[in-house]
């Protein structure tokens, strides 16, 4: 197998690179929920933890700025999907107290960096 170190542009965004570091943290949380949840608040939770970065490298593939930040809007949401997950994961007692901080500091930061990527990217479309 060759190897190719070409990076694209998704991959040199800092909320690209620490969303793709938090999905981890979201499936080492996931494989502790209970079997049942497996197509309910696992699936879930997973499908829209995994949106987030895709949706930044979908939108880093688009041309113009304005439908980058679109791509990027759309990631927000998701993120907050994730915090009411993890919320409800945690009234059924899925997760940990110190768990459920820990992921509700990582979504804050995670949220002011979308936040201030697609104020960015909204002023660089108006140029």
């Amino acid at each position: 197998m060759m190897s190719n170190n070409h990076t694209f542009p998704f991959e040199k965004l800092r909320v690209w690179q620490e969303s793709r570091v938090w999905l981890k943290s979201i499936y080492e949380l996931t494989s502790r929920f209970p079997e049942t949840e497996k197509f309910g608040l696992t699936s879930q939770l997973k499908r829209a933890a995994v949106s987030i970065p895709t949706n930044l490298a979908e939108g880093c593939g688009r041309i113009s700025k304005k439908d980058q930040a679109h791509f990027t809007h759309i990631a927000y949401p998701s993120l907050m999907e994730c915090m009411n997950l993890l919320i409800l994961a945690g009234d059924q007692r899925f997760l940990e107290e110190d768990d459920l901080k820990s992921q509700r500091s990582a979504i804050s930061g995670l949220s002011v960096q979308l936040n201030a990527l697609h104020q960015s990217q909204i002023e660089r479309s108006k140029e």
